[in-house]
């Protein structure tokens, strides 16, 4: 039983024109959009994909604070990527520092921005494509449109689901644990003793979910009908077409700077 709320009425009323495309062809457009990043390692090409990714942020009908505080974790720990390109790429330039087999020079330097700016326009796409899907039609288009094993796809979904009863349950032990005095010490003893009890849940409860699927027969081996049907339209192969002319744009940008470099050279 789901609680019909002001948010969850505004949610379902917007359609944006993203929520038109196929999942399956969502996560083609997700390959075309970072695949090709890795054919080079530069800055501009990668500032391009993100500017050009955040000018079409209308038509998946997420708001740009909701992008960013999602994109806000990978942006924090994508400079990570970075230091060991700033600290053992190969030098070129003006040599800043140096200690033992690391050197901070120009190109390092330059490496390293581009490192980090690429983790973010790789994960991106992922975000804007994804954060509006419903898990339930991503599993029906798995299942019909890529034609996957309905026993992975339905395993998967029925994952999925559960995944946000496990942040219910770390908030609720949290709460149960701060009655009793127990939540304003010892942080680490504290959160490895959370986690157990929480993988114990887990299992409990995937013990019987994976009994009740299979009473409901899920896990046979006859055909399986589907309520919803999943289809490609023409609008998919337009926003296939729209993502090609995005990367195109964002490596011609780095071509035509001349810092195009392509990776294995």
């Amino acid at each position: 039983m789901s609680v019909d709320t002001p948010t969850r009425r505004a949610d379902a009323a917007a359609s944006a024109w993203l929520d038109g495309i196929n999942p399956v062809t969502k996560i083609v457009i997700a390959l075309v959009l970072s695949v090709p990043l890795f054919a080079s390692i530069d800055v501009v090409s990668a500032v391009v994909a993100i500017v050009l990714q955040l000018a079409c942020l209308p038509v998946t009908g997420l708001r740009l604070s909701a992008v960013l505080r999602r994109i806000a974790p990978i942006a924090l720990f994508a400079p990570v990527a970075g230091v060991s390109m700033l600290l053992y790429a190969q030098p070129g330039g003006q040599i800043y520092g140096s200690f033992l087999y690391a050197t901070v020079s120009d190109a390092s330097i330059e490496l390293a921005v581009a490192v980090t700016l690429r983790v973010i326009a790789l994960a991106l796409p992922t975000i804007l494509l994804f954060g509006r899907t419903d898990p339930t039609e991503l599993a029906d288009a798995l299942a019909q449109v890529a034609h996957l094993p309905a026993r992975f796809v339905l395993g998967v979904l029925a994952g999925t689901r559960t995944l946000g009863l496990f942040v219910e349950d770390w908030r609720t032990m949290a709460l149960a644990r701060r009655a009793r005095g127990l939540g304003d010490r010892g942080a680490v003893r504290r959160f490895l003793s959370m986690a157990f009890v929480l993988l114990v849940f887990a299992v409990r409860r995937g013990t019987k979910l994976s009994t009740a699927m299979e009473a409901r027969g899920f896990g046979a081996p006859t055909p399986r009908t589907w309520a919803r049907p999943s289809r490609l339209h023409p609008r998919d192969a337009v926003a296939v077409v729209g993502a090609v002319v995005v990367i195109a744009a964002a490596l011609a940008a780095a071509v035509a700077a001349g810092t195009f470099r392509f990776v294995w050279s």
